[in-house]
């Protein structure tokens, strides 16, 4: 769910949140027909109730302007989205793993980071010369990188001292208005998952 908080907030939308904190919870709205593939999230938008995070992250991205002008930028978009999320879910396995293998598991999301990821934005940054990653306009891609900056640096804070562009990239688009106010404390933002919200996860989705 913290893509779509960061989508949301990016875009200057208030929304409400209800967090399920016992099995029952989740298995009422299996029952009701909410929950189409037995996941969450679930969003209530527009007279929907949308699951699966990728097609709310979309349908959020396009609603409020953030997914490029035409089929050429959405693609591009697309393909950086989803290059960060193949690094954020490597960080989001890897909080549900045994200690020992959640330590391997974190030193390889840094490492893949810097010889993988981070290179790429770097090189696209100082391609385009612009001040987003798409068509010189804030847009989802921007928000997703971001994102993933910040959960990598949050394993090892030096992690962009080689990576000039992308620590200017990360200065910028922090001061956007809307993104500051979500980094700022009191925000919907959440942190990283703790061992009770991990054990919490496990008993509900049991798993």
């Amino acid at each position: 769910m913290e893509s779509i908080r960061w989508l949301l907030a990016s875009a200057g939308v208030e929304f409400e949140e209800e967090f399920i904190e016992t099995r029952e919870q989740y298995e009422k709205l299996q029952n009701d027909g909410y929950l189409l593939f037995g996941q969450v999230p679930l969003v209530e938008i527009d007279g929907m109730a949308l699951t699966q995070t990728r097609a709310i992250l979309s349908y959020l991205a396009a609603k409020y302007n953030l997914y490029g002008k035409d089929l050429k930028e959405r693609v591009r978009i697309d393909m950086y989205v989803d290059g960060t999320l193949d690094l954020m879910m490597v960080m989001a396995l890897a909080a549900f793993k045994p200690p020992e293998e959640k330590e391997e598991n974190f030193a390889l999301t840094v490492k893949k980071a810097k010889t993988r990821y981070f290179p790429v934005f770097e090189k696209i940054l100082k391609d385009h010369g612009e001040d987003f990653l798409v068509g010189n306009k804030f847009s989802w891609a921007d928000i997703q990188l971001l994102e993933a900056i910040l959960m990598v640096e949050e394993l090892n804070a030096s992690v962009l001292c080689d990576f000039p562009l992308l620590k200017a990239f990360k200065t910028r688009i922090s001061n956007i208005p809307t993104i500051k106010k979500f980094l700022q404390p009191g925000s919907q933002r959440k942190p990283a998952p703790d061992s009770h919200y991990i054990e919490l996860v496990r008993h509900i989705l049991q798993f």
